[in-house]
């Protein structure tokens, strides 16, 4: 590898905004907002959107959208192709 041409990557906390929840990561991004995790040392805190503690798909929210009415549609609009 090249040297001084990569970014630093180091140590962050990743907060959930939904949730609250932190975790610990690695990472080359960086904040002003810093947390003093359990270890006892400081690290940048990046706040997020969305993890794995608040997606649909992983907490098991997720909806189902109605399959059959798209299919009813699609019926419609072209009969010969549809049955």
């Amino acid at each position: 590898m090249k040297r001084d041409i990569h970014p630093d990557y180091h140590s962050v906390v990743v907060r959930d905004a939904s949730t609250g929840s932190q975790f610990l990561t690695r990472s080359t991004a960086t904040s002003d907002d810093h947390v003093e995790w359990t270890d006892g040392n400081t690290y940048p805190r990046i706040t997020v959107d969305v993890t794995s503690e608040s997606h649909p798909f992983y907490t098991g929210v997720a909806r189902v959208r109605d399959v059959a009415g798209r299919v009813e549609k699609f019926n419609r609009r072209y009969p010969r192709y549809g049955r």
